[in-house]
């Protein structure tokens, strides 16, 4: 095994233990994020999946974000509910402009930057910026978001020869799915 593969193993590892946080809302969530995002990050950069490796720097700053703004939340709801926020059109409307206007960008950009797969690699990448800052903000539907994202990951993936991060996204495609259900159930409109 060389050193590439053991990160790719190390990033299934905390990545799957981040959903399972993610799932619960437990706000350690966000600190094994900066471990998963650093270790994805490294692996997409040798891939030169430009975009993904951006993504994965983006989820370091944001678990530092996420951490802060969870904190506050869940100091409004009793002990193991899930706090959540309804979604409003502005910010629907918001992201649905920001990520048609951000895929065409990032296309060309990673075009140029010479990815591969850069259709796949710039959608899946602004949908997962898009799905963080719903996360961030506890919108239900960042389940919806992500669990396109993660089949588009996924792809992208297998197409770079990447077998334990296709492994990773794929749970997390089945994760999103009982995520949505488990909030559904559990969550608290605060």
């Amino acid at each position: 095994m060389d050193i590439i593969q053991a990160i790719e193993i190390f990033a299934l590892v905390t990545g799957v233990a981040y959903v399972i946080l993610e799932i619960l809302q437990k706000n350690a969530m966000w600190v094994v994020g900066i471990l998963t995002g650093a270790a994805c990050a490294y692996s997409f950069a040798i891939q030169r999946s430009w975009g993904m490796m951006g993504l994965n720097v983006y989820y370091v700053v944001m678990s530092v974000i996420g951490l802060i703004q969870w904190r506050k939340d869940g100091a409004q709801v009793k002990e193991g509910a899930i706090h959540i926020r309804p979604l409003p059109a502005k910010t629907a409307l918001w992201s649905a402009v920001g990520f048609v206007v951000g895929s065409l960008l990032l296309i060309g950009v990673f075009r140029a930057l010479g990815d591969s797969m850069s259709v796949l690699d710039a959608t899946a990448t602004v949908l997962s910026v898009i799905a963080t800052w719903w996360l961030t903000r506890s919108y239900i539907q960042q389940w919806m978001l992500w669990i396109v994202a993660d089949i588009l990951t996924t792809a992208l993936c297998i197409g770079n020869g990447q077998y334990w991060m296709a492994l990773l996204y794929v749970v997390y495609v089945a994760s999103a799915v009982y995520g949505y259900y488990h909030w559904k159930k559990k969550g608290v409109e605060i």
